[in-house]
């Protein structure tokens, strides 16, 4: 005689690994379509237009700023039912908005004050398109994965995205030689649409609602407004802590971004294609770090998120040594092992980006079945916010320490360290945003206990 299907028993069934592959696939088409606007159209801006590069970089952070409604369209895939049509429709928004930008590029030689205010929209599209479909599928990992796979799906879906810039950067590269206004737009065309074909087959059927059961919520209960489940979600200590570590750790990620190659060539005297090779060297030290965290995380599972904590600390301590490392190489100079600290920067990098996604996903999917949407869309827009600022950050503040010390080490060190700092802090709000007894639910619960008992009283 069989033993009845319990809800302990349906909640393995989760999402297959296949399901997970197939949200990596459409991870790698959003990472295809911004690599387009924020890197080709950039270069083409700058270089072939003869552009100050402070518009492109202007545009790119009002995509970032845009993203910072993430927790309303998160909260619009929460209440509509199938997230699947908030990815493709955020993928389709994200395809006009990156056409429009092209058109943007090559109306600039034209029309720069036309040029400028069609950007405006373009990028403002691009912001919507990946806000959007970005955070639905977040928040299908979060609802769908069961806890022992959250780490190696992170991993997946995460390499997927960088093995999906590669490879569309990379085809791009070889497509759009000899340059020519029209062949920009047969290559950019052609790519949106490939995407649109691979997110389209990737999302086909992916939400199989019976396979789902343990995680719905009672048909009858209304969803919440979205001031209500925003309000909610900021009661709740272990998101408060969870949005300050991901701010925190993301700007410490992002600062370096745009000064490691400019460091490489002052202080260590590399030549352009060294340099480059040295951000290469660094990217494949993020992707070895998120295979082991992936693995690791994922073999050694056990109730989520609190081990992923130690990964999590573990990558931003790393991180920070990294950090102290090139700091003291920005005075030591040519003499300093600058390949070997550059991939363990990225290999810790990776480690505690792939730890933090799957911790991400424990809280988001450890609460109400329909907040998971908000809460990744709070989080991204955390992330978008210090992505932004980071860059500028690092940027602006190498540059006045430059002009503050007159030399380029002691510059590059202070910024490095500052850098580090945040890294230890992340660590620190890591510890207590994923320490056990502050989950959402247990924060729903011991609300509504507190209602409760003053209605008691009443």
């Amino acid at each position: 005689m069989h033993a009845p299907t319990t809800p302990q028993m349906t909640k393995s069934r989760g999402l297959t690994w296949f399901a997970i592959i197939r949200i990596g696939l459409v991870q790698a088409s959003i990472g295809a379509m911004v690599m387009l606007t924020t890197t080709v159209l950039n270069r083409l801006m700058v270089v072939e237009y003869a552009l100050a590069a402070a518009i492109p970089a202007g545009l790119v952070g009002w995509h970032y700023a845009v993203q910072l409604c993430r927790p309303l369209w998160g909260h619009g895939s929460d209440k509509g039912g199938s997230r699947a049509v908030w990815i493709m429709g955020g993928l389709a928004v994200l395809a006009l908005g990156a056409l429009l930008a092209v058109q943007v590029t090559l109306m600039t030689a034209v029309s720069m004050s036309l040029g400028i205010a069609l950007g405006v929209l373009a990028y403002a599209l691009i912001g919507v398109g990946v806000g959007a479909s970005g955070t639905s599928a977040l928040a299908l990992l979060a609802s769908g994965v069961t806890p022992e796979r959250r780490a190696a799906a992170a991993a997946v879906t995460w390499i997927m995205m960088i093995a999906g810039i590669v490879v569309s950067a990379i085809t791009v590269s070889q497509l759009i030689d000899p340059f020519s206004p029209q062949r920009l737009w047969w290559v950019a065309s052609g790519l949106l649409v490939a995407c649109l074909l691979v997110a389209a087959f990737a999302t086909f059927r992916l939400e199989p609602r019976e396979a789902f059961d343990f995680l719905e919520t009672a048909k009858d209960t209304e969803p919440p407004s979205f001031k209500d489940a925003l309000s909610e979600i900021c009661a709740e200590k272990a998101a408060r802590r969870f949005t300050l570590f991901i701010f925190a750790s993301m700007m410490a990620f992002n600062m370096q971004d745009l000064i490691l190659e400019p460091f490489a060539g002052l202080v260590f005297g590399m030549t352009p294609g060294e340099s480059t090779g040295l951000g290469g060297l660094q990217s494949g030290g993020v992707l070895i770090g998120m295979i082991v965290a992936g693995i690791g995380g994922s073999a050694f599972a056990g109730r989520m998120p609190v081990e992923l904590r130690h990964w999590i600390v573990f990558g931003c301590l790393g991180s920070a040594l990294a950090l102290c490392g090139l700091a003291i190489g920005a005075v030591v100079g040519s003499g300093w092992p600058i390949h070997i600290n550059v991939f363990a920067l990225g290999f810790c990098n990776g480690l505690f980006a792939v730890a933090a996604i799957g911790a991400m996903m424990g809280l988001a999917g450890s609460g109400e079945r329909t907040r998971e949407g908000v809460r990744m869309g709070v989080w991204g827009a955390a992330q978008a916010i210090a992505f932004g600022l980071g860059g500028l950050v690092g940027a602006l503040g190498v540059d006045f320490a430059r002009a503050a010390y007159g030399a380029d080490g002691p510059a590059f060190q202070l910024i490095f360290a500052i850098e580090g700092a945040l890294f230890v802090v992340a660590a620190w709000l890591a510890l207590r945003a994923t320490q056990k007894g502050i989950s959402p639910k247990k924060a729903a619960k011991s609300a509504l206990n507190n209602e409760e008992r003053q209605g008691a009283f009443a």
